[in-house]
Order: structure tokens, then C-alpha cells, then sequence
């Protein structure tokens, strides 16, 4: 018989929590997105922490859903999803796989850093094709698909495309 040390089982607790897909971009996981905050081992009881995009966020449901049936499913009993919203979301926390990966499924992923001034201004930035990779591209909706992409159009290749908006 093998048996796990809490170290081991936090450990796959995490890479299992880990490997939950988002919701709204099934190509990233929680991890990719930087959803995924925390996994913590108390006693028998697994405590997951998750940080929404945005306050509001609808898939949040979904996500915490999904990650309670992944870890009962490999064997952990009690599993406890908590919402945290300080600090804040940012996409300064998704992983550089989850940037590639939402370039290669025709997202463009955010560029630059969360940090830009407030008020009124919005800097200009160039966004990148995730299709031709051509800079000749504009804004066409400040909302994509959902709240956190914005709906662009590519003037080289004419191909509309989400970006991920940086926050």
C-alpha cells in the first residue's frame, strides 16, 4: 500500500486543480489564466482559492463547480472553493503557455502591463493578429465575447479577432 504525504497530496491537489479548463476560453486552464490563487491541505479538508477576472464574472460558478467534482473525482472527499477578490485579478498573472496558447487559438493575448493611467485617457496600443501577426489592426467593440476580450479587426488579413484586455 502507498501512502501520500500531506506535502504529496497538496501537491496533486494542486496540479489537479490546476488542469481545470476556463469556462469562457477552454483552450487555458485556471493555472494558465492565473485564476488559481492557492490549494492548501487542512487536515482531510483541500481549500481552493480563485480570483475572478472581473468582480462579476459569471464563470466563476462553473470554475468552482469544476474544480470541486475534479478533486472528489481523484479521491478528495472535502473540498472547499473560496472566492477571493484582494489583490485583484490582473492579467499580469497569466502564464506565458496561456498567452502562446490563446495566440494559437486566435485570441490575442494582453500586452503590455496592468498598470496604465487613470481617467479618461486610454493609451493607444497596438495590438498584434494572433492570425498574420500584422500591427494594422483597430478596435471595433471594447466588448468581445466576453467582458474581459475586446473585438478587433485585422486590416492586413481582414480576419476579426477577441483580445484579451490587459487588467
Amino acid at each position: 500500500m502507498v501512502t501520500r504525504t500531506a506535502a504529496d497530496a497538496e501537491a496533486q491537489a494542486w496540479r489537479i486543480a490546476a488542469a481545470v479548463p476556463d469556462p469562457e476560453v477552454p483552450v487555458l486552464t485556471i493555472e494558465d489564466l492565473g485564476v488559481l490563487r492557492a490549494v492548501e491541505l487542512r487536515g482531510e479538508r483541500v481549500v481552493v482559492d480563485i480570483t475572478p477576472t472581473y468582480s462579476g464574472c459569471p464563470a466563476m460558478d462553473t470554475i468552482r463547480d469544476d474544480v470541486v467534482l475534479a478533486l472528489t473525482a481523484a479521491g478528495f472527499a472535502d473540498v472547499e472553493v473560496r472566492l477571493v477578490l484582494s489583490p485583484a485579478w490582473t492579467t499580469d498573472w497569466m502564464s506565458d503557455a496561456g498567452k502562446q496558447k490563446l495566440r494559437e487559438y486566435g485570441i490575442a493575448p494582453p500586452s503590455g502591463r496592468a498598470a496604465v493611467p487613470a481617467g479618461p485617457i486610454r493609451l493607444a496600443l497596438s495590438v498584434r493578429c494572433p492570425r498574420c501577426g500584422s500591427l494594422d489592426t483597430r478596435e471595433v467593440s471594447r466588448f468581445g465575447s466576453t467582458s474581459c476580450k475586446a473585438l478587433y479587426e485585422c486590416r492586413a488579413c481582414l480576419e476579426p479577432f477577441d483580445h484579451f484586455k490587459v487588467h
